[in-house]
């Protein structure tokens, strides 16, 4: 798999892009997305596995909700090595082999998916499955390579959301098994994915480019380590991405054991919010790419909370279809947070640049630098609030055989990350130490990280930065951390 290797790229060059790259990048994107939306499908395979697991298996709600939890940490660990693999291997080629990583897991469940299994054996099944969460960390790091940076909130919001959408899939097709053949045939899902795997790895081989000035650079990784923005953005990610895979895990089982619904009727309803959340993440990378991905973020997790308090008042007054409607809404606003958040952090580090006197291709490779190393670990730390989901949901359902407690942590936590964006990104200081404009650079006052060229570049705490690019940025407005719109 040496072949294919493209040795120079410069997407921030507007003739390169024009006759070459677009062109490219957008091949790249179409089939990065194929991989990932399997891989999806299969990281929350069990989420469509435990409605098929009646009385029979001998297996409670929250011996299921523990399956979902192992599948959700294992995808959001392995997101770590999975994010730095592209640029050791190239992006086609772990493409190629992430993909075929997933026929383990799904060969696995096809031989164990059977009443009369051990416990244990599931749970290690499921752990497996945790290779589909890898599949996002890769695809999102070999994708922020293609694109310029007046296209990334687009590109990574299609090609997420685009992965996004095997969650739902996967569910409708259960679904159709479920209401055509019945609970007992979970293996038809199975034997369906199968050679699907094998024609998403044989795409990325075909179709799909190496970019060679991709290098995995342990600099990079130590300077996003050390960067407060990098996990502030975690955190932020945890609120959006987190509650997105961690509901969409969870959703159907919630409705079997609070609703008391069936496993057809949890299933056909299973899929809504999925599919809702990620046909809606590329809006909100456009939309972080027209007003601000930090205005974005914060109304969204405002809105979140909002639902949240009405899932919970919904829980209380046992109201179905009021319910319904407030989960539903926090898929399509995750969703939506998902591709605003996402937009952030390339504009994060790339205003870095400029405020250390970085300009041109020297700025942009910096920012694409920083930012590829640092979705990584923020794709990773997100995922795991997927876990926390299911956990808290294990957790109130064992004590109280309810939801209700879990959803009120959750508005606790929205209600925190509502804090962090406004006081992080959008609240002006006291004082103003410079009338900021898009486009200009400041040094900041404390010590920080060092840029391509030896500049030092601030960890975002306690000076401001640079403004945003006009490209990236509204109205500009100094904020405590220096950054007028992210």
């Amino acid at each position: 798999m040496g072949g294919r290797w493209i040795d120079e790229w410069d997407p921030e060059d507007e003739v390169f892009w024009r006759e070459k790259g677009e062109r490219v990048a957008n091949r790249n994107l179409l089939f990065s997305v194929v991989s990932e939306h399997i891989g999806f499908s299969i990281w929350t395979l069990w989420s469509v596995m435990v409605l098929f697991m009646g009385p029979e298996y001998g297996i409670d709600p929250a011996g299921k909700f523990f399956l979902i939890a192992v599948a959700t940490l294992v995808g959001a660990v392995i997101r770590v090595p999975y994010s730095f693999a592209v640029a050791r291997f190239g992006g086609r080629n772990w493409t190629v082999i992430s993909a075929l990583l997933l026929l383990l897991p799904t060969g696995a469940a096809y031989a164990v998916m059977e009443p009369g299994t051990s416990y244990t054996t599931f749970v290690l099944v499921a752990a497996l499955t945790g290779v589909g969460g890898g599949n996002f960390a890769s695809s999102m790091t070999n994708i922020n390579a293609f694109f310029p940076l007046h296209r990334k909130g687009w590109a990574l919001g299609l090609n997420a959301g685009g992965g996004n959408i095997g969650v739902p899939v996967v569910q409708l097709v259960g679904l159709a098994v479920i209401g055509t053949a019945g609970a007992a045939h979970p293996r038809i899902v199975l034997g369906l994915y199968l050679p699907l795997i094998v024609v998403a790895a044989v795409c990325a081989a075909l179709f799909m480019d190496n970019l060679a000035p991709v290098r995995n650079d342990t600099g990079a990784v130590k300077e996003a380590a050390r960067d407060a923005h990098t996990w502030i953005m975690a955190f932020l990610y945890v609120g959006t991405f987190g509650s997105f895979i961690g509901y969409s895990f969870a959703f159907g089982l919630v409705l079997q054991t609070q609703f008391g619904r069936t496993p057809l009727e949890a299933a056909s309803l299973t899929f809504v919010g999925p599919l809702l959340g990620s046909l809606i993440r590329p809006v909100g990378g456009s939309l972080a790419d027209k007003y601000g991905g930090a205005r974005i973020t914060l109304g969204t997790f405002v809105a979140m909370a909002a639902a949240t308090g009405v899932v919970v008042l919904a829980s209380l007054a046992e109201s179905f279809a009021v319910f319904l409607v407030g989960f539903t809404s926090l898929f399509v606003l995750s969703g939506l947070g998902n591709g605003s958040t996402f937009k952030m952090v390339p504009a994060i580090f790339k205003a870095k640049a400029h405020a250390a006197g970085l300009t041109g291709e020297e700025a942009d490779a910096y920012g694409r630098r920083i930012s590829g190393a640092s979705m990584g670990l923020i794709g990773a730390l997100g995922a795991v609030g997927g876990l926390g989901i299911n956990l808290a949901f294990r957790q109130s359902f064992q004590t109280a055989g309810t939801g209700t407690a879990a959803f009120v942590a959750f508005l606790a936590f929205y209600a925190a990350c509502i804090a962090v964006t406004w006081a992080v990104y959008l609240r002006k200081p006291a004082t103003t130490r410079a009338t900021a404009t898009a486009g200009t650079a400041e040094a900041a006052a404390t010590a920080g990280t060092t840029g391509p060229a030896g500049t030092s570049v601030t960890a975002g705490q306690g000076g401001p930065v640079d403004a945003v690019d006009a490209a990236d940025a509204g109205v500009p407005a100094r904020s405590r951390f220096g950054y007028s719109e992210v």
